[in-house]
């Protein structure tokens, strides 16, 4: 009688052959999908990373099961884009992400009509930066590495304060939107003469709520919206916007979980069917 576990044993090997033979098909989409999966064993990653086809190294290098000897190969590897991946990914070290800091390889961006620093981009973004790498990222002259650096959680306030006065406006939002901006930047940030920037803080929900009051009173609709959706806006201010010409504004404080109860049963009687749709459920 053939033991369970000889069965399993059998059937384990048989699983590694047909990956290693996928590991070797002669299309190179079969491998890359296999680079993808994030259930592929790591020996079969290790293989895949040595492949001819950059594309199919660029998907080991953003699977989160690939082991940092393999990466940090790979952030050696002779493709931009390869060690962009690296830089992705969660288990990059600092210390490949310091090395990887100054590349300079770069892609033409054909909506911008620039190149792009696409390593030195997703360094910036990376949580395993260290403090001193990030910093050099943040004053780095091209503004889309600035702006990556910006969005990252574990930038200094210090660094935050010098950076919201950026002549770049990308810079300044991606601060606003940060989740560890300090509230009186995030003040300063809601008086900015981009609308983008104001709206972006308005969502922010470490704004403090005297600004968000001031957003919610701003020229642009679009402003008062973004303000509307924001759960820290006072109920008073919500029921004021209820009575916004806009639907779009009318239906984000029918979504607001911070709406009084009677501002929700007049919009459930609301002239716009998206508006009375939004506040009959939360009256549900």
């Amino acid at each position: 009688m053939i033991s369970k576990k000889a069965v399993n044993k059998e059937n384990g090997n048989e699983e590694t052959e047909e990956l290693e033979e996928l590991a070797r098909s002669r299309d190179w989409h079969v491998r890359r999908k296999l680079a993808w999966n994030p259930d592929t064993p790591e020996d079969i990653l290790s293989f895949l990373a040595r492949d001819a086809v950059q594309w199919v190294r660029e998907a080991v290098a953003g699977n989160a099961r690939t082991p940092p000897s393999t990466l940090a190969r790979l952030a050696e590897d002779s493709s931009g884009f390869v060690r962009a991946a690296v830089a992705l990914n969660g288990n990059a070290t600092s210390e490949m992400l310091e090395s990887l800091a100054g590349d300079e390889m770069t892609d033409y961006d054909c909506t911008l009509g620039k190149n792009r620093y696409l390593v030195k981009e997703a360094v910036a973004k990376s949580p395993n930066l260290n403090p001193q790498t990030l910093e050099f990222l943040a004053r780095d002259s091209d503004e889309h590495v600035r702006a990556s650096a910006a969005s990252n959680p574990l930038l200094t306030a210090e660094l935050m304060k010098k950076m919201v006065r950026d002549v770049s406006w990308l810079v300044r939002n991606n601060i606003a939107r940060n989740p560890s901006t300090p509230e009186e930047l995030l003040t300063y940030l809601s008086a900015d003469r981009i609308m983008d920037v104001r709206a972006t803080a308005a969502q922010n929900p470490r704004t403090p709520a005297e600004a968000l009051a001031t957003l919610a009173r701003d020229r642009s609709w679009e402003i008062r919206e973004a303000a509307a959706r924001n759960p820290r806006l006072e109920g008073k201010i919500l029921d004021e916007l209820a009575g916004h010409w806009s639907w779009v504004v009318r239906e984000a404080v029918a979504k607001n979980p911070n709406t009084p109860a009677e501002t929700l049963k007049r919009l459930a009687d609301d002239p716009d069917q998206s508006v009375q749709k939004a506040a009959r459920s939360r009256l549900d």
